[in-house]
């Protein structure tokens, strides 16, 4: 057969670990055998990054700013034990954090339903996406360690030199501090990020956040959202069949599971971090989990929702055989492929990217799964796959659609 031809290329941000290993068998398995693929290629990976002092991370997100879609492996965020494992300069930043600051992108991460893998919430029915803020809070937070008794206070100073002080807490012994921030504008492009996401999927969008505690921090974004979808929004939504609505999240959380799904949740951004793991989980598995960065200027970054599966990489170093699921990954490329595609005109690309998606999921429900899923399904007698196994079934599969 003819390979489908792409006229754009797509951002490739190459990572660490299993993962690394998994997207180049995607790539030769699944992808450049049907594309002729086009890509702009920046290495992610942890030993690129300290040589490069972290400028290929910079790099990539300027480069998806300029070509407006990329698709991301997952990557190494290093701790202590890290720099020391690989010999690091420093504490590289999170790359996830570097390229949602640039882009000031939100985070809308959906799972993947497959029939066999049932959600643990028995009348979740469609999917629940959360939209994640990506700046700030505790991301970009200060902190002290209080070493005894003193005042700790919080304090700006304006560009006129006016100082706004208020106390923290006295301290009686020793304690911590810590102090986050937003912006205005973040906080903007994250409630403009989500309207926009809402009405090109048709789902209504909730929001919420604790503004009954936080009555300065919290309702900032609580009144931001307000304003800018009564000037806005409110006719299109309305127009679309869609609702939007705030409540405190304690609330919105009893709600999710009493609901059957369907809609877009949006939070903050640990809230975010926090219930994406929870709603992952609850549908069964973090590989099962869809995750695409929006920018509010309308640039795309998909990646896979969980980390580098390090275990697995150290076992596949020994040689040892290991059973990972590569599905998100996969939808990460098929994401990017479809946008590119929309974004170009091109069907044929959009229509390879769904078959892919489809055979991903006809393997699974033919009983075809990695280990991970195995434990989850309800199909019997699953045929228990290893990571490369599981994608060479997911090309047959492939073969026969196409």
């Amino acid at each position: 057969m003819n390979k489908i031809q792409m006229t754009t290329p797509i951002v490739e941000m190459d990572g660490d670990e299993m993962t690394r290993i998994i997207w180049k068998a995607i790539k030769d398995e699944l992808i450049c055998p049907y594309v002729d693929l086009k890509t702009e290629y920046y290495d992610l990976g942890l030993e690129n990054r300290n040589n490069t002092d972290d400028k290929v991370t910079f790099d990539s997100a300027n480069a998806t700013k300029k070509y407006g879609v990329a698709v991301k492996c997952a990557t190494i965020t290093p701790n202590a034990a890290r720099v020391e494992e690989y010999k690091l300069k420093e504490m590289w930043k999170s790359p996830n954090g570097t390229i949602r600051a640039i882009l000031d992108g939100t985070v809308f991460r959906a799972p993947i339903l497959v029939k066999g893998i049932e959600p643990f919430v028995k009348n979740w029915k469609k999917p629940i996406t959360i939209a994640r803020h990506a700046y700030g809070d505790v991301y970009k937070n200060v902190e002290i360690k209080v070493p005894g008794a003193g005042k700790a206070e919080l304090v700006f100073t304006g560009e006129d030199g006016k100082e706004i002080r208020e106390t923290i807490h006295d301290f009686k012994g020793s304690g911590i501090i810590q102090g986050i921030h937003n912006t205005d504008k973040s906080i903007t492009s994250f409630a403009k990020s989500c309207f926009n996401y809402a009405l090109d999927t048709k789902q209504d969008l909730w929001f919420s956040t604790k503004d009954t505690i936080s009555k300065k921090y919290d309702h900032n974004f609580k009144d931001i959202f307000a304003d800018l979808y009564e000037k806005e929004y409110k006719a299109r939504f309305e127009e679309a069949g869609i609702e939007y609505f705030y409540t405190l999240i304690d609330d919105a959380v009893a709600r999710v599971i009493r609901s059957e799904g369907g809609y877009i949740w949006a939070c903050k951004n640990y809230d975010g971090d926090v219930m994406s793991d929870m709603v992952a989980t609850a549908f069964g598995d973090l590989a099962m989990m869809t995750s695409v960065l929006v920018s509010p200027d309308g640039n795309y970054e998909y990646e896979a929702a969980h980390g580098t599966v390090q275990r697995h990489y150290y076992k596949h170093l020994n040689g040892e055989e290991t059973s990972t699921n590569s599905i998100a990954t996969i939808y990460a490329w098929t994401g990017a492929l479809r946008k590119r595609g929309e974004l170009d005109g091109n069907a044929e690309l959009m229509t390879f990217a769904d078959k892919l998606d489809k055979a991903c999921i006809n393997t699974i429900e033919d009983g075809e799964m990695t280990g991970s899923l195995a434990k989850l399904t309800t199909i019997p007698n699953p045929k228990v796959l290893n990571t490369f196994d599981f994608i060479k079934a997911i090309r047959n599969h492939l073969d026969e659609l196409l």
